[in-house]
């Protein structure tokens, strides 16, 4: 299967009119990813918190920008997150994203959502190599 990016990305397209349009710091040489955003209230959950897979999405995105950041193509395979505390929409977190260990196709990552310096929520995520990942 071809995997294009064609710029609709939820978390991080450009081309989006809904989605975050979230843009990325990288750090090839720490193999990391870090981004801050606000959190729209639009993406709630219950009232005046943010939905549980808009940060499952935003950890997600930012493992997989850590891999690309140091030229690993890559899908997500599995994702497993703890949820710590709710995050109030409206909130600015950051948002970090490491590349921790590689096994032949896999790559492991860890990923994490702070407010305020504490951790809000966590993630460890597989993700599989794809050497057909290409821009439109």
């Amino acid at each position: 299967m071809q995997i294009v990016d064609d710029g609709r990305c939820f978390i991080c397209g450009k081309e989006n009119p809904v989605g975050l349009r979230v843009v990325f710091a990288v750090d090839p040489e720490r193999r990391r990813a870090e981004t801050h955003v606000r959190i729209r209230d639009d993406f709630q959950g219950w009232q005046g918190i943010t939905h549980g897979g808009i940060i499952s999405a935003l950890l997600d995105e930012i493992c997989a920008q850590a891999c690309m950041c140091c030229g690993i193509p890559v899908v997500t395979s599995e994702i497993k997150i703890r949820y710590r505390a709710p995050v109030p929409t409206g909130s600015l977190v950051t948002v970090i994203g490491e590349v921790i260990g590689e096994r032949r196709r896999l790559v492991d990552a860890k990923g994490r959502l702070e407010l305020d310096g504490k951790i809000m929520a966590e993630a460890e995520v597989t993700l599989f190599r794809s050497e057909q990942l290409q821009k439109s």
